[in-house]
């Protein structure tokens, strides 16, 4: 594996760093995730380096750093990588913590030459192991450079999500810890320690002393980085989906028509297109995973069961799309969505219904359609749709040929009629003036007009001349 790693900028960057420490005789490991990432052979994203040299000692070392953190150890070491390209590296110095009031951060930390003091402050025993990168070069054996203090290597064997020594204090020193255990064992596939589970349950209510932008980001990550539709399933067994998303507990045990729905509720509906979205086309960028969560969050306050008085009569959601849309918005709202974001998981949301009309869209109104912003999010989360209720991709298929049939230009093309040329005919601005555009846009996006002549020949023919003429 270490072989593997030798084209890895980030790796390679981490272990000169590390053996520039060592050489001025200090000690120096990787730490947390990456040494988790390398036992399961899985490709670490970044590599931290974790030292007994101090924040200062650190920026002496290196020609260009940065103190991101310093006052808590952290230093971001800048070194070119094997491409060229700049490398930043967070190096912490070994610490222990003392009191955290605010459910974050240490009131103060105490740097320590400790390497097994440092551990004992992480969160959970998975993160919790140092590898000693020079020695997994000279063996090649990961597994014999952990130094391990918490058992993390056992519990990684295992499967198992575990809180570093007291679960609670654990969480009381930062709430977030509780839905990162969440993320771990969904993206992982783990299960999580009976004493750490109970410890979330216990605190779930606290979760609402977290920010909400750092819910926003966990949640996030939740949804996209693998295991969306366990970790959603674990929120709700460990209470936490009532705290920070109760509209979507709504959605549990809201029967749907079988004759459309034949997998189930809308929870089970809702948790199938989380369990796809690896498997949708196109990436599972965070605005598609939030549409996939949120497309029925309307269904719940708009569900009406059957009439009984009423043959055939079935389930039925009137009006879900536009409620589904009002609680979108006040969900991304609360959780300080950005505005480009909110605006395309709520097109999202707005638009999934639009799908069933597809094939019987008039060419105009197929075409504004496609208009739609990242028009292949919207065909994603209706292959989603499809694929995790009835199965039938036609519509999907005929829309994504169309779609891809024809560059956007023939779908938004430079109009024939404007505004500008309609008060040159002598129109005055007025109510008519949109219904007046639209018109002679549809005629053009139809084929049936090709002129600005032809189009505004067409609009004195359904609106009549302009006036004193």
């Amino acid at each position: 594996m270490a072989e593997r790693l030798k084209d890895n900028s980030r790796y390679a960057a981490a272990l000169e760093i590390v053996t520039v420490l060592r050489g001025a005789g200090h000690q120096a490991y990787f730490a947390g995730g990456c040494v988790r990432d390398l036992l399961l052979g899985v490709e670490a994203k970044d590599f931290d380096v974790a030292t007994s040299a101090i924040p200062d000692v650190v920026m002496g070392m290196f020609a260009k750093t940065f103190a991101v953190g310093a006052h808590f150890g952290v230093v971001l070491v800048c070194l070119p990588g094997v491409d060229g390209e700049e490398i930043a590296t967070e190096v912490a110095t070994f610490r222990h913590d003392g009191a955290y009031s605010d459910g974050r951060r240490p009131d103060a930390v105490q740097f320590s030459t400790d390497a097994r003091e440092d551990v004992l402050r992480r969160d959970f025993t998975v993160n919790g192991m140092l590898l000693d990168p020079l020695l997994f070069e000279e063996t090649g054996n990961a597994e014999a450079a952990v130094l391990d203090y918490v058992g993390g290597q056992e519990d990684l064997k295992a499967g198992v999500v575990r809180a570093i020594g007291e679960p609670g204090l654990r969480f009381e020193e930062d709430k977030l810890r509780m839905l990162r255990a969440v993320r771990f064992a969904a993206r992982l596939g783990f299960e999580i320690e009976a004493a750490t589970g109970g410890a979330i349950r216990a605190r779930a209510a606290e979760i609402s002393q977290v920010s909400c932008e750092r819910i926003r980001e966990e949640l996030t990550r939740i949804l996209t980085e693998g295991g969306a539709a366990r970790g959603f399933e674990l929120l709700y067994e460990l209470s936490l989906l009532q705290q920070v998303l109760p509209e979507v507990v709504k959605l549990r045990g809201v029967a749907q028509p079988p004759e459309f729905h034949p997998e189930g509720d809308v929870w089970v509906h809702t948790m199938l297109l989380l369990a796809l979205l690896p498997a949708a086309p196109g990436p599972t960028t965070p605005t598609l995973a939030w549409g996939a969560l949120l497309h029925d969050i309307g269904k719940p306050a708009t569900f009406r069961a059957p009439d009984p008085d009423v043959r055939g009569d079935r389930i039925r959601f009137n009006g879900h799309v536009e409620v589904g849309v009002r609680i979108a918005e006040e969900i991304l709202g609360r959780l300080r969505f950005s505005n480009d974001d909110t605006a395309q998981i709520v097109a999202l949301v707005k638009n999934h219904m639009k799908f069933g009309d597809v094939m019987e869209m008039r060419e105009s109104t197929l075409k504004r359609f496609f208009r739609l912003h990242d028009f292949p999010e919207h065909l994603a989360l209706h292959w989603l749709d499809a694929s995790s209720c009835h199965g039938d991709l036609r519509l999907y298929g005929f829309a994504k040929r169309r779609f891809e049939a024809a560059p956007m230009e023939e779908h938004r093309p430079e109009l024939l009629v404007t505004g500008k040329d309609l008060i040159a005919a002598g129109y005055r601005p007025g109510p008519e003036f949109k219904a007046m555009l639209e018109a002679a846009e549809d005629a053009q996006l139809e084929g049936l007009v090709t002129t600005t002549a032809e189009a505004m020949e067409l609009v004195r023919e359904r609106f009549g001349a302009p006036s004193g003429q």
